[in-house]
């Protein structure tokens, strides 16, 4: 089978990226690393299965071959993103939805919409069911992630109905794991980079708030089993372990002994107060539940941002010793 992933070299995608060609697909990553990275994907580079075509799906997307998936991951996934790319992270979300629905059509594919628990914008009911359309502020600062993933949300069930397309809708989640940026404003990176390095960990708000953290790995079967299913209507893919962030920023200075202490700092406009998904949808159609736990995952998160933040600094002492010699 051949699978194109937009959004492949980014976080997500590249586990994707993995996980079909590890089952036996060949996979076209299609992504103009605006917030991927080629070095999520430089393993995969030159791989017979394996090709990337940089482009943004905001423009038509032409690919002279057979195609039997198509898996809609580009967009700008982080607050630091989407505010600096407003405009790119609507257009991804409107225009990128069309053309990548446009291409699974004219190939006859199944097409699958990575969506976002932020669809449940500022929720009124806790856990969030699939059932319960939200409460998003269109107008506010998130509401450029936030509306451009419910509108593509809509165009996705409009090919269904009107052209027969076999689609799927994850929403998904907080995710965490192997090859998130550090600087990439989400609360995982941001505290595990600020306890790696013993600096005052930034809270915003007093902390109260949860989040429902799902390791990447338990992330990616989930997509794998939904694209297998026959499900039509949107599934919640994440963990309904829920913690304050004030809590989950102390389990990591305890998992990386570090000195940091918390800062806290105004919250952000719009910023979700809880955040939980109601799996029942997903234990039932998929037979899918999280099994890594938080712990587990953490630790596997930490060692990996050990490495990158070990890797910049050695870069950093090199450039300097250079420029001093020179």
């Amino acid at each position: 089978m051949t699978t194109v992933i937009t959004g492949g070299a980014g976080f997500l995608g590249s586990h994707l990226c993995d996980r079909f060609i590890r089952d036996g697909h060949d996979v076209i990553c299609v992504d103009n690393l605006i917030t991927g990275s080629e070095d999520n994907i430089r393993h995969l580079l030159g791989r017979r299965e394996f090709t990337f075509l940089e482009q943004d799906v905001s423009e038509h997307i032409e690919i002279d071959r057979n195609i039997d998936n198509v898996l809609h991951f580009a967009s700008p996934a982080s607050p630091i993103d989407y505010l600096v790319l407003p405009i790119q992270t609507m257009k991804v979300g409107s225009l990128g939805t069309h053309n990548a629905l446009g291409l699974a059509k004219a190939k006859g594919a199944r097409f699958l919409l990575a969506s976002t628990s932020e669809v449940y914008g500022a929720p009124e009911i806790h856990p969030q069911p699939e059932s319960y359309w939200g409460s998003v502020n269109p107008i506010g600062v998130r509401g450029v992630y936030d509306e451009a993933k419910r509108f593509s949300e809509a165009m996705t069930m409009a090919y269904h109905r009107a052209h027969g397309l076999e689609t799927r809708i994850i929403r998904i989640f907080n995710t965490y794991g192997s090859r998130m940026r550090p600087n990439d404003g989400r609360a995982l990176p941001a505290f595990i980079s600020q306890a790696l390095a013993n600096e005052p960990i930034t809270i915003f708000g007093d902390g109260s708030q949860t989040r429902s953290f799902c390791y990447v790995d338990d992330l990616v079967e989930g997509i794998v089993r939904l694209l297998a299913s026959d499900e039509v209507y949107p599934v919640n893919i994440g963990n309904p372990e829920e913690i304050s962030i004030l809590n989950v920023a102390k389990e990591i200075i305890q998992l990386t002994g570090s000195s940091s202490e918390l800062t806290l700092h105004p919250l952000p406009q719009d910023d979700p107060k809880v955040r939980q998904p109601d799996i029942t949808r997903a234990k039932t159609i998929l037979g899918w539940a999280p099994t890594v736990a938080r712990d587990e995952g953490l630790k596997k998160a930490i060692e990996y941002f050990r490495e990158v933040l070990n890797i910049q600094t050695n870069a950093l002492r090199e450039e300097i010793a250079y420029l001093q010699s020179a």
